[in-house]
C-alpha cells in the first residue's frame, strides 16, 4: 500500500508529545527537550505529524516567514526508516512551503547523515553553506551543512 494511503497529516498539538519524544530519542543521541517542540506549537510553527490510525510514524516542524521556510526538524520512528517515509513526508514539507507561499525553503543537516544528505539532495536541494560546530557530537561538535531549495 503507498504511504500516501496509510498515513494521513494533522497539526501537531501538545497531546502528541510524548510519543513525538519517544520517537525523538529513539532517533537522535541529542534530541530536542519538549519545551523546544512545547515552544514550536506555541509559536505556531508548521509542526505536523503523520500517522496511521494507531501511531506515529514521523513528524516535521518548519517556520515560514517573509518568503521564506526553514526545514528545523524531520524525523522518521526509526522502525519505518528507509521505506519511503522521510520522502514523502519532505515532499509534504515542500508542498506546505509552497503554500505559505515561500520562495526558498533552507534546512541544515549533520555532515556526518549521509542518508539524509543524499534525501535532501535527491529531492533538489543544494549545499550553500556550513556551521561550524552547530550540532553536540561524541567528541565535541560536529558541523551543519546549510541546504537550500528554490521553490519557484
Amino acid at each position: 500500500m503507498p504511504i500516501k494511503d496509510m498515513l494521513k497529516i494533522r497539526s501537531m498539538s501538545e497531546h502528541d508529545l510524548a510519543n513525538v519524544m519517544s520517537i525523538e530519542k529513539r532517533a537522535y543521541p541529542w534530541p530536542w527537550s519538549t519545551g523546544i517542540f512545547r515552544g514550536c506549537i506555541n509559536f505556531g510553527y508548521h509542526c505536523h505529524v503523520y500517522e496511521t490510525e494507531t501511531s506515529i510514524w514521523a513528524y516535521s516542524i518548519m517556520s515560514a516567514a517573509a518568503g521564506e521556510a526553514h526545514l528545523l526538524n524531520l524525523c522518521v520512528d526509526p522502525e519505518r526508516q528507509h521505506k519511503g517515509v522521510g520522502r514523502w513526508v519532505l515532499k509534504n514539507v515542500i508542498r506546505n512551503a509552497r503554500e505559505q507561499n515561500a520562495e526558498t525553503l533552507f534546512l541544515e543537516v549533520r555532515v556526518s547523515n549521509q542518508a539524509a544528505r543524499y534525501l535532501y539532495e535527491s529531492e533538489g536541494f543544494n549545499e550553500i553553506g556550513r556551521r561550524h560546530d552547530y550540532y553536540p557530537a561524541d567528541s565535541g561538535r560536529e558541523d551543519a551543512l546549510v541546504f537550500a531549495r528554490a521553490l519557484l
